[in-house]
């Protein structure tokens, strides 16, 4: 499936419109980790650091989730290593089993912890940013890790923790992040109706960001950011404007900032935080899954296009949806990380030395 083969994909289809598979329960989950050896042993977690050059480049997660259990758990198997930091928020409307299962997989795991206000997250409203804000906060207290990456419940890892690091220590400090002004809904801004403090001009981009640990110090510590979250909480889909501005605004001097022209394409300047398939440019590839709202739901036509991805993680796919889809990238991104572990395969860090942000960075 993953190279293309239309036979097996055709019967892959077949198979699951024949067949309903049910996920974990979340019951399941609550009653499995009372035994946190136990849990931790039979869902596989790496509990090593692997290579010493990933125990030497902890990286800062916070993943923000309110349904699917399994799926959320499944991610964050996925990217999990006892080095790294990880901050969960459950949304305020998430049902009790749901809380009760997250905490369960979070009591097993030491640098795994649950925010301690649960935000009602409503799309287009400050919600969607502040949980970010407050994971933020919480994973700045642990003084080693080198680069926070944000992620929600229904994404999944493109490259392993090895690529990861490699990734970012090419990087050397370089924010990655979606900017445009040409592409924006200058209304969303306008409705303020006072500029944006300290000369900064509104950038649009999303709410999903690679960012060095300076730009989350000036996040929560810069007078001139906060001045500008207060104007940003006023704007439509604040979540869109926060964090984009900061970087693309490089007067401001943040660490990893962008010196270059503000607009996100597929060859100047990447977005590699996360592939996501819009249907519209510079987000445009056929969609073999389905489109909700304009973004395509991964099905297992899409593994081929997944698996020869640059980005970091894909958005987005549903647990009840191609279920194989996820499940071969699954094993896909398990096979990449043995085999680098025993020495079998390198990871080529060619295309990401030559890219402009890093080139143009603050």
């Amino acid at each position: 499936m993953l190279k293309g083969n239309k036979p097996e994909l055709d019967r892959a289809k077949s198979f699951l419109s024949n067949n309903y598979r049910n996920s974990i329960s979340n019951t399941w989950y609550f009653v499995k980790t009372k035994n946190c050896d136990s849990f931790i042993s039979e869902r596989g977690y790496v509990t090593d650091s692997l290579t010493s050059e990933e125990r030497d480049f902890p990286i800062a997660y916070s993943i923000l989730m309110f349904k699917d259990v399994e799926q959320f758990e499944r991610l964050l198997r996925a990217i999990y290593r006892p080095q790294n930091y990880y901050c969960i928020h459950v949304d305020a409307k998430a049902a009790e089993d749901v809380y009760n299962a997250v905490r369960g997989i979070v009591g097993c795991l030491d640098n795994v912890f649950m925010t301690r206000k649960y935000v009602d997250v409503q799309w287009g409203t400050f919600s969607v940013l502040e949980p970010e804000l407050i994971c933020m906060k919480m994973l700045f207290k642990y003084k080693n890790w080198k680069y926070f990456i944000n992620l929600t419940g229904q994404e999944f890892p493109l490259k392993t923790n090895y690529e990861l690091v490699k990734i970012l220590e090419t990087y050397n400090g370089a924010n990655d992040m979606e900017g445009t002004v040409r592409r924006a809904n200058k209304a969303r801004w306008s409705i303020v109706g006072v500029s944006p403090p300290h000369n900064i001009r509104p950038v649009k981009g999303s709410v999903h960001i690679v960012v060095n640990r300076d730009f989350v110090d000036y996040v929560l510590n810069n007078k001139t950011a906060i001045d500008f979250l207060e104007w940003v909480k006023n704007v439509d889909v604040p979540d869109e404007t926060y964090f984009s501005s900061l970087n693309h605004n490089p007067h401001l001097g943040i660490p990893g900032s962008y010196k270059g022209i503000p607009e996100t394409t597929k060859d100047k300047k990447p977005f590699l935080a996360r592939f996501k398939n819009w249907g519209r440019e510079p987000f445009d590839w056929p969609c073999k899954g389905k489109r909700v709202r304009l973004i395509c739901i991964f099905g297992v036509g899409d593994l081929p296009l997944l698996s020869r991805r640059k980005e970091m993680f894909a958005n987005k796919f549903y647990l009840n949806f191609e279920p194989f889809a996820l499940d071969c990238l699954e094993e896909l991104h398990h096979n990449k990380t043995r085999d680098e572990y025993l020495g079998l395969v390198k990871f080529n860090t060619s295309y990401y030395q030559g890219l402009d942000f890093i080139k143009n960075k603050v």
